[in-house]
């Protein structure tokens, strides 16, 4: 098989906030994006996606670029991201995967042996054809505004191969790692090959940033996120740093493991709302030799903060504003993904008002 290259000619984006902040750069204002900004909220994309099951949705290459577009238009926002999900590289491999409404990604054969793990199909960048082919028509139309890539970390698409969808307490995977250490180490391998594969197919069609999502890392000990996580994770941002590219890697709960997240290789560490981003950065700065990084966070409204009255919001925005002065760079986002019931005009008044904010 043969890698994408990532040498090619990316758009040059001089002017972006979100660049700017994610590199630890001066910007000329605050930048803000939010995960899970295409669709969900957006009645447009209700309508736009109403007769197309959401994985298809990911393969279609007009369709994933309009979905992706309709908040860039609609809020004005400092980044777009790519519309797809985290088991979308796991689907294009050939895994028999779904997201069933009011569940998630279902798997319709778990894995629960060796020999499940060896099964385990390749990626091949021709398999995400589709996907590359949206990025290509949305850097072509989305002018100045950076076009962010993202995948599933190997940890939380081991989670949902082992437990065969969501989990609450991640007990067969953590049972794995306990019993089969090696096998376990076999199975991220593979992972870390399929997230790898898919983020360098991204870059090469010329995404500007990329996120690494470890949704449920927050689910371990840092002592584990450490022995049975971080060298896989690490794996894949070595993998794509020839891009040159910010590198941001999020998780959920994941508050004892962000100076762990950082080593494994993020520029940009992305905190959720259970952290105040001042301690967030305090622990990332303690964690490093003197002079040696200075942290730069995304973050971290409550995405249910998003419900309350403006006086509420406004204070939770300028809150979280005076916290992430703290870092060398700040792009201001959620704790999480936006809701399905939040107001759409909410995220644009949020945008105005981290835009309005003055750097220092």
């Amino acid at each position: 098989m043969t890698e994408p290259a990532l040498a090619g000619a990316r758009r040059v984006l001089a002017e972006s906030p979100f660049l700017a902040a994610a590199r630890g750069e001066r910007p000329r204002h605050i930048p803000v994006w939010f995960m899970r900004q295409a669709g969900r909220s957006l009645p447009e994309y209700r309508e736009l996606r109403k007769d197309t099951p959401m994985l298809d949705a990911c393969f279609e290459p007009e369709l994933l670029a309009e979905i992706t577009m309709q908040p860039v238009r609609r809020h004005g926002v400092d980044a777009a991201i790519l519309f797809s999900d985290i088991v979308v590289p796991l689907k294009a491999a050939g895994v028999e995967i779904d997201i069933v409404a009011g569940t998630g990604p279902v798997v319709a054969s778990p894995i629960r042996s060796a020999a499940d793990v060896r099964a385990l199909p390749p990626l091949h960048a021709d398999q995400v054809d589709a996907v590359a082919a949206g990025v290509t028509l949305l850097v072509s139309q989305l002018g100045q505004t950076p076009l962010i890539g993202f995948a599933g970390a190997p940890f939380t698409l081991a989670s949902y191969l082992v437990e065969g969808g969501p989990s609450k307490h991640h007990e067969r995977t953590k049972a794995l790692m306990h019993s089969e250490p090696a096998l376990w180490h076999e199975l991220m391998d593979r992972l870390s090959d399929v997230a790898l594969t898919f983020l360098r197919a991204q870059l090469a069609a010329g995404v500007d940033a990329v996120q690494l999502f470890d949704s449920w890392a927050g689910a371990l000990s840092e002592r584990d996120y450490r022995e049975y996580v971080m060298p896989h994770s690490a794996k894949v941002f070595e993998g794509i740093a020839d891009a040159r590219v910010p590198r941001i890697h999020f998780g959920v709960g994941t508050s004892e493991l962000l100076p762990s997240m950082r080593e494994a290789g993020a520029d940009v560490v992305g905190v959720d709302w259970r952290v105040p981003l001042d301690v967030a950065v305090s622990r990332l700065a303690a964690a490093c030799p003197a002079g040696k990084y200075r942290p730069i966070v995304q973050g971290n409204l409550d995405p249910a903060v998003l419900l309350a009255s403006w006086d509420g919001v406004e204070r939770e925005v300028r809150r979280i504003i005076a916290e992430g002065r703290s870092a060398a760079g700040h792009v201001f986002n959620l704790g999480h993904g936006v809701l399905p019931e939040t107001d759409p005009d909410v995220l644009t008044r949020i945008v105005e008002l981290v835009h309005s904010e003055s750097v220092r």
